[in-house]
């Protein structure tokens, strides 16, 4: 595959249109192999939304991978692995989190079953696994770590309102808990993308330190990105939902902590609930993320200062991370 040249003007737009149907290829070829003669309800609906997505953290292992040096074909088994263990990742959370929709299609478990969404899942994450282990034991650990980590970022996550709304009121939440969950459930795996395209180019532990930061904190960013967006949503509708206020309350309790009473008291109240006065918790919370997602951007870019970059790709890896968050509050969602 022969080396690919960039614009000096192309964003990570342009570099996902030209480098994604090569990585949804790979992509696809795997999972249907991966499911062939698994018996499913709705086998084709169930396809489609495996199948579905930007790919973002796929084409960053590319990028990482070509900027450093490497050769897109090294990247693309890797971004493959990637993108397993980000659509698992989903089909877990959206079961979890009772979400009946992902992207404007059934989620997975709303089709098969809870029990054999899940089971489907497992078999990606497995895969994911093989996958990057037959590289090399440094890709194996990477696949591993990531997959541990995210999970055990979901398993941070507050799901009960009463009961969080118990331990507010006594102090028993951990201070330090927002920052812990946007590591682990999103920082992590953009990370992992990052470090594993670095790794593709056979670059030194310093680049895969660098761009593992660099991924990291995007990672956070988005993340932060898309609870601004759910509390705005939250904002704008006639009443508190109370499962989705307690998935923002780790989010509330980091940027207003002046709110913590009030929260306590919505999320004990149980069922839907009226605002009363918490739009302007929500409000001051999603302005501060806004910041919060300018200075993990910034600091994103520093991360990778002094970097030896292919030529042409410079810019590219300078204007990714806006791009990106860009891309997301420009869709429905998250992908």
């Amino acid at each position: 595959m022969a080396r690919r040249r960039v614009s000096s003007h192309e964003g990570f737009l342009g570099y996902m249109d030209r480098c994604r149907p090569l990585l949804q290829q790979g992509y696809d070829r795997v999972l249907s192999a991966l499911l062939d003669g698994v018996a499913m309800k709705e086998r084709g609906s169930v396809m489609d939304a495996l199948k579905a997505g930007k790919k973002i953290r796929g084409c960053l292992a590319c990028l990482a991978c070509e900027a450093a040096g490497g050769p897109l074909a090294s990247a693309l088994p890797r971004a493959v692995a990637i993108e397993l263990i980000q659509a698992a990742t989903l089909i877990h959370d959206d079961f979890v989190d009772q979400d009946r929709e992902r992207g404007g299609r059934p989620a997975v478990w709303t089709m098969e079953g809870p029990q054999r969404a899940v089971l489907i899942g497992d078999v990606m994450f497995a895969a994911a696994l093989e996958m990057m282990s037959s590289l090399g034991p440094e890709d194996g650990r990477i696949a591993s770590r990531a997959i541990a980590e995210t999970s055990k970022g979901a398993l941070h996550e507050p799901l009960d309102p009463r009961a969080l709304a118990d331990r507010i009121a006594s102090d028993g939440l951990d201070e330090g808990l927002y920052e812990k969950i946007i590591r682990l459930k999103t920082g992590v795996l953009f990370a992992a993308a990052c470090t594993s395209g670095c790794l593709a180019a056979g670059a030194d532990t310093t680049c895969l330190e660098a761009w593992g930061r660099y991924g990291l904190l995007l990672g956070e960013a988005y993340q932060i990105a898309d609870d601004v967006a759910e509390m705005r949503a939250q904002c704008s509708g006639p009443s508190l939902q109370l499962r989705r206020a307690a998935a923002l309350a780790p989010a509330l309790l980091r940027f207003a902590t002046e709110g913590k009473m009030l929260l306590a008291a919505l999320l004990g109240a149980g069922g839907p609930h009226k605002m009363d006065g918490a739009e302007g918790l929500f409000g001051k919370a999603a302005a501060l993320m806004e910041d919060e997602i300018e200075k993990r951007l910034r600091s994103a870019l520093s991360a990778l200062e002094g970097m030896k970059l292919r030529r042409g790709y410079r810019e590219l890896v300078r204007r990714t991370p806006r791009d990106i968050i860009a891309l997301f509050q420009g869709s429905c969602g998250p992908c």
